[in-house]
C-alpha cells in the first residue's frame, strides 16, 4: 500500500528474463488452448456429420429398429425369457464395442470376462437398449453421440461419435 511518503518507483520491480519468459510462456499456453478449443470443434463439428449420416444409412438397413431417442437396435438372438431389466436393475453382460470405422475401442469380450453394473450409471444408450432385451439376447445396437459422450471426447472416442456395440445379457437383478 502506498502512503504519502512512497512513490511509483520505489515499488517499481524491473522486468528480468525470467518474468519475461514466463509470460511469453504464459501466452503461448492460452494459444495453444485456444487453438486445440477450435480444432476440437470442428473435428466434433465433423464426426457429428459422420455420425448422422451413418446412422441414416443404418437406419435402412434390413432388420434395423429405431427408437424415438434415435437408439437403433439389431437381434442378433433372442433368448427365451420375457423378462426384461428396469433402469435401476444391476446387469451383467458381455459385449464389443466400436466405432462406427469399426475400430474397437473396448470389448469385455476381448478381455474374456463378463461386466456387470447397474443400468442407470452407463450412458444413456445402454440405458435403453438394454432394457429392450432379456437374458440370453444378443443386440447390435447403434447408439447416436447424444445417446453416448456427446461432444466430449473419452479416450479413443472422439467427441460426437457413433458407438456400435454387440451386446449380450447374461443376467440381471
Amino acid at each position: 500500500m502506498l502512503t504519502y511518503n512512497d512513490s511509483l518507483l520505489d515499488h517499481y520491480r524491473p522486468l528480468t528474463l525470467s518474468n519475461i519468459l514466463a509470460a511469453i510462456l504464459a501466452l503461448l499456453l492460452i494459444g495453444w488452448g485456444i487453438y486445440r478449443a477450435i480444432n476440437n470443434a470442428k473435428t466434433a463439428a465433423n464426426n457429428l456429420a459422420k455420425a448422422q449420416q451413418f446412422l441414416r444409412d443404418n437406419a435402412t438397413r434390413e432388420g434395423v429398429y429405431s427408437t424415438d431417442s434415435g437408439l437403433q437396435y439389431l437381434v442378433l438372438t433372442r433368448g427365451d425369457s420375457q423378462h426384461r431389466p428396469m433402469a435401476d436393475s444391476r446387469v451383467t453382460v458381455h459385449y464389443h464395442g466400436t466405432l462406427s470405422d469399426g475400430t474397437v475401442f473396448d470389448s469385455s469380450i476381448q478381455r474374456g470376462e463378463p461386466i456387470s453394473f447397474t443400468l442407470n450409471q452407463v450412458i444413456k444408450g445402454w440405458t435403453e437398449g438394454l432394457q429392450l432385451m432379456s437374458p440370453g439376447d444378443k443386440y447390435r445396437l447403434f447408439i447416436p453421440p447424444q445417446l453416448a459422450y456427446g461432444r466430449r471426447s473419452m479416450g479413443a472416442i472422439a467427441a460426437n461419435s457413433a458407438l456400435i456395440f454387440d451386446v449380450e445379457l447374461l443376467s440381471y437383478e
